[in-house]
Parts: structure tokens; C-alpha cells; sequence
């Protein structure tokens, strides 16, 4: 069963919506026990970091959702500000992050005289990486973005996907059965399905 995390951040419902449009079981959790019991797990996010670092710490979920993926090794998808949260820190706030993938976040500061704007709000081409098991080679990747944060990644090879701002921006990471994307896949239309469903048939 496909498990979204609900610890009072992000859209679960669209996400649930979107994996029962393509074909899937799934659900929506506070319970450790039924994330323990997972096929796979989606942690969601909206918002700013601390407040939702603060909202999962007070869950009581993270141990729960460190056996499943550690031990069990439950392949685990990060959306939006929920892959923010897979990482050490971010500018946005002074509280720790998760530490399961070893980068930080930092704030888009692109160049004045490129015309760009901060928050990045629009659709992308995602460049996928070689190794990358949730997008489909040679096959066009378009997303939904709406962000002002950006994650980089301390080792390129946890680098998934990438689309051009005024630099590459690191929107996709995959270490081992932990995965993140930047971008809304339940906004973006047959390229979300897609992405959600390469992620059930994939990732394991």
C-alpha cells in the first residue's frame, strides 16, 4: 500500500487523488504502524522548513520512518519541501533536517540582470541523470515548479534530475530507496503520473 505521510504539511489528498487516477491503492497516515507496513512512502510539504522540520519532529514519526526505510528499506518519495526536508539544513531556517541525503538547501539567487524571479513559479524541462530510475530516457519531462529554495547535493551521483534556471538546479535525488523531487508531480499533468508510477514499478 502506498502510504503518504500526513504530519500536517503539503496536499496528501491531491497526491492520493493522482496515485488512485493511474492505478494504485494508497492512503493517508499519522500511524507508525501502518508506515511500517507500507509498500512505499510519500512525505509531502508546503510551506517553510522549520515549521515543518517542527510539525514532523512533534509527529513522533521519524524513528518509525527511519526502520522503514533503513530496515526495511521501504522506498521513501520526498515532494516539494518534503525533499528539502531529506536533507542536512536550509537557508530557510535554523532547525536540523533529516540528514538521510547528504546536501543543504539554499536560496535561488540568480542573477539580477537575468530578468528571472524568485519564487520560480511555471513548468521545466527536467534533464534526467544517467542512473536515474524515475524518469524515462528520451522521453520529454515537463513539471510543475513553485519554489524560492533550491537543494544541492554534496555528491553528484545522489543528483537525479536537473532543470536550467540561470544555473542547473538539482530538482530530482536518488540514494539507494531514497528519492526527492523538487516540483509537484499530482500539478503536472501525464508527465506526474508517469513519474509516480515509474516510482511504484522502480524503485525497489
Amino acid at each position: 500500500m502506498i502510504t503518504i505521510v500526513n504530519y500536517g504539511m503539503g496536499n496528501p489528498g491531491a497526491l492520493i487523488n493522482m496515485f488512485e487516477f493511474i492505478g494504485y491503492d494508497a492512503r493517508i497516515t499519522d500511524q507508525a504502524e501502518l508506515i511500517l507496513d507500507a509498500s512505499h512512502l510519500v512525505l509531502p510539504g508546503v510551506g517553510a522548513f522549520d515549521a515543518a522540520m517542527l510539525r514532523l519532529q512533534n509527529s513522533r514519526l521519524i524513528p518509525s520512518l527511519e526502520k522503514a526505510i533503513f530496515d526495511r528499506k521501504i522506498p521513501l518519495l520526498g515532494v516539494c519541501l518534503g525533499m528539502q526536508l531529506l536533507g542536512r539544513r536550509s537557508e530557510e531556517g535554523v532547525i536540523e533536517g533529516l540528514g538521510w541525503i547528504a546536501a543543504d538547501t539554499v536560496r535561488m539567487r540568480p542573477d539580477p540582470a537575468s530578468g528571472l524571479k524568485v519564487p520560480f513559479m511555471g513548468w521545466a524541462d527536467v534533464q534526467r541523470t544517467q542512473a536515474a530510475r524515475l524518469f524515462d530516457a528520451g522521453v520529454e519531462s515537463r513539471f510543475y515548479f513553485t519554489h524560492s529554495y533550491q537543494m544541492r547535493c554534496e555528491d553528484q551521483a545522489d543528483v537525479a534530475g536537473t532543470y536550467k534556471f540561470d544555473e542547473p538546479v538539482d530538482c530530482a535525488v536518488q540514494h539507494n530507496n531514497i528519492y526527492g523531487v523538487q516540483f509537484h508531480p499530482e500539478k503536472s499533468h501525464r508527465y506526474g503520473m508517469r513519474l509516480l508510477s515509474n516510482f511504484v514499478e522502480r524503485s525497489r
